[in-house]
């Protein structure tokens, strides 16, 4: 073969020598070359095509180091045998489309949100750098299953300082996002429990523990927490709790009760408390309250905690504290699972936490988020005729209870008319709840103070 023709386009925007490459790979793939027919050599397929040589160069070179061609010395090129390369096409399939489109709003007050505007751009992107500046072939290694002993030591740090939580790195297991942490969980606990959750409850972590096939009853609440009276007659043996800001209600369970749910963990070996401590850092009024594992004597507290609220959703850095007996459990079933969090990710957030970013960060937050409670607390003054407000101490949403007669469903179609979203208390119910008042939940988190009063006026007046 001297000749090969084919139609270049110097116009495109694929270069020249892509262009020959791919005719070439098509051909031989569909076989029109036959193994070890003889290509035209690159000063007769240059001069054929009016190209340069090293055009041709390049693409005889792509399609050397891909397997489709050999090289034979002072022969030439050939076509080489490719029965057992890998054939990607492209199938011209219809793939139906699934993702759920949800409408935007122009005011979301969603319980979730985090105000992604305060994020540490500048400091995660010098750390970023500092950590890849050189070629460290290390941090592309698979690592410690538990995270890197650096990270957890750092974490360690963090919440004997801010928690009150005194932990080794030992016992602390880093993973990707709480569902992770949760199902890594389960490995170490082992399906044989009957789990409580509070009651309206978290519904993430009460779906994990259906998916995961648990037995679950839910328990329900006063103005203190967890009825611990009710989960003694549930027949639970692990309960599930958010004693710093019980999610969705915004209750902070005092001492006396973190008391009486510690005596009812240590009254049978089996029994365990899952402590999710949601929203820990944000707290408006009052003393702030270490976390129940920082009053665990007898081993019993499973302690969970987070990056993804404080720093953002996308950082997906969770961790768990285990007692020691689940540590030894942890061992022996579980600590064949590799880290699902990089090392690179994880050297960052130690940084992050040990050159005071985080602290700083969780100051600056707080204040924003501080400003913005205000701000919604002294617009919903004027319904204080037809609502009452509550959970309002801490965390980054709070509950308003309609007395003016209108049903959840009512509230949140007269606001959702006017572009704003808000979230019924219906959602968090395990079982069907029927209230005889209206709650909805209100987040500010990610709504600007301007944003918040020109939402609450509006709310005025629809709620009327």
């Amino acid at each position: 073969m001297n000749e090969l023709t084919m139609n270049l386009k110097s116009c495109s925007k694929i270069p020249l020598y892509e262009q020959i490459y791919g005719y070439i790979k098509t051909d031989i793939q569909q076989g029109r070359f036959a193994y070890g027919e003889k290509l035209p050599s690159t000063r007769a397929l240059s001069k054929h095509l009016e190209v340069s040589r090293s055009t041709v160069e390049l693409a005889y070179e792509q399609l050397l180091s891909e397997g489709y061609i050999e090289s034979k010395p002072y022969k030439g090129f050939f076509v080489a045998q490719t029965e057992e390369l890998y054939h990607l096409e492209r199938e011209n399939k219809q793939i139906p489309a699934v993702r759920k489109e949800e409408k935007k709003y122009r005011y979301d007050f969603s319980p979730n949100g985090v105000d992604l505007r305060s994020f540490p751009y500048n400091a995660w992107r010098k750390l970023s750098k500092d950590i890849l500046i050189d070629d460290r072939i290390e941090l592309f290694r698979s690592g410690d299953s538990k995270g890197e002993y650096g990270f957890r030591s750092a974490i360690c740090s963090y919440l004997h300082q801010a928690r009150g939580v005194n932990c080794i790195p030992e016992q602390i297991i880093v993973g990707a996002g709480s569902d992770y942490v949760l199902m890594l969980l389960s490995m170490v606990l082992g399906r044989e429990h009957r789990i409580a959750f509070e009651n309206p409850a978290y519904k993430q972590a009460y779906r994990m523990a259906d998916v995961l096939s648990y037995e679950t009853v839910p328990v329900s609440l006063d103005r203190n927490g967890m009825k611990v009276s009710e989960l003694e007659e549930s027949g639970a043996d692990v309960a599930y709790v958010t004693p710093s800001h019980q999610y969705p209600t915004g209750i902070v369970m005092p001492i006396n009760r973190r008391m009486e749910l510690l005596r009812w963990a240590a009254k049978d070996e089996r029994r365990y408390i899952v402590e999710d401590d949601y929203d820990s850092e944000y707290r408006y009024k009052g003393k702030p309250i270490p976390a129940l594992k920082g009053y665990d004597v007898h081993e019993k507290v499973i302690y969970l905690g987070t990056f993804s609220r404080s720093i953002a959703p996308a950082i997906r850095l969770s961790y768990m504290v285990l007692p020691g007996p689940l540590l030894a459990e942890y061992e022996r079933k579980a600590d064949f699972v590799h880290s699902t969090v990089s090392k690179v990710d994880q050297m960052i957030e130690q940084r992050f936490i040990e050159e005071g970013y985080y602290e700083r960060h969780l100051n600056k937050t707080r204040a924003l988020y501080k400003s913005r409670h205000d701000v919604l607390i002294e617009g919903l003054k004027s319904m204080s005729d037809i609502l009452t407000i509550s959970g309002e101490h801490a965390g980054v949403h709070l509950l308003l209870t309609f007395h003016n007669g209108m049903t959840e469903e009512e509230l949140i179609r007269r606001a959702g008319a006017k572009d704003i979203r808000v979230y019924g208390m219906s959602d968090y119910w395990i079982g069907k709840r029927e209230e005889a008042e209206a709650t909805i939940l209100l987040g500010y988190a990610n709504l600007t103070e301007e944003q918040i009063r020109e939402a609450v006026e509006i709310l005025n007046r629809c709620f009327r």
